[in-house]
């Protein structure tokens, strides 16, 4: 069971600009290419920044920059093609950005992973989500009996029940199937099978007069 990377999800062909490319220059590729920001690379290709609409826009209202290498947000906050997308995610939401640029391992730029990339892992086929879970989840991972278990996939909402042997078994299936690529929540309606230690016999409920007269005939027999 894993996650897919960004390299899975990441747009390969990526538009970049050098720190000299002028402020109409980045407008214009902005606009033609329906993107909000560009990466600035250096002159082998390495991400120094980036910049957006919202750098321009706010160019324009100070002023004072004319080229990217004035413009851009930087240092820039990058990816590697084998992340996983939690981490990607993750490392979004740490830095506060929209978008992270690629690198391979010698920092050069190869694609550019943006939040919009991201939700794509939230389109999932539900059959697809129901069906790892049940193979790699339940039966791989926790060695469970797909056929103690039923599990209902609808609009990426899981809906786990049936019986488990061991209750702590319980709030780990849970977690592995929040982990799956495309699961929006789940929902435990799962059930536990009782601990041998926990059924004991039930005693018949007993009157005073019968637990008086047990215990005075004890008594006549030890004498």
């Amino acid at each position: 069971m894993g996650h897919l990377t960004v390299a899975d999800l990441m747009t390969p062909s990526v538009i970049s600009v050098q720190r000299g490319t002028t402020f109409k220059e980045i407008a214009r590729l902005l606009s033609e290419s329906n993107v909000t920001a560009v990466p600035v690379v250096d002159d082998v290709g390495r991400p120094v920044g980036v910049v957006s609409e919202a750098d321009l826009l706010r160019n324009r209202s100070a002023g004072g920059a004319r080229d990217a290498g004035a413009l851009m947000s930087h240092p820039v906050v990058t990816a590697e093609p084998r992340w996983n997308v939690v981490h990607a995610a993750r490392v979004m939401e740490e830095h506060r950005v929209k978008r992270l640029p690629v690198i391979d391992g010698e920092g050069r730029l190869v694609g550019v992973l943006s939040r919009s990339d991201l939700v794509q892992v939230f389109l999932r086929r539900d059959r697809a989500i129901q069906e790892e879970i049940l193979e790699e989840v339940v039966t791989r991972t926790l060695r469970l009996s797909p056929s103690s278990l039923n599990v209902e996939v609808s609009e990426g909402l899981v809906t786990l029940s049936g019986t488990v042997r061991s209750r702590d078994t319980v709030p780990v299936l849970v977690r592995l199937c929040q982990s799956v690529d495309g699961v929006v929540d789940v929902v435990d309606r799962l059930s536990h099978e009782a601990p041998v230690e926990d059924v004991r016999p039930c005693r018949t409920p007993v009157t005073a007069g019968e637990e008086e007269t047990s215990v005075h005939a004890e008594r006549e027999e030890r004498s």
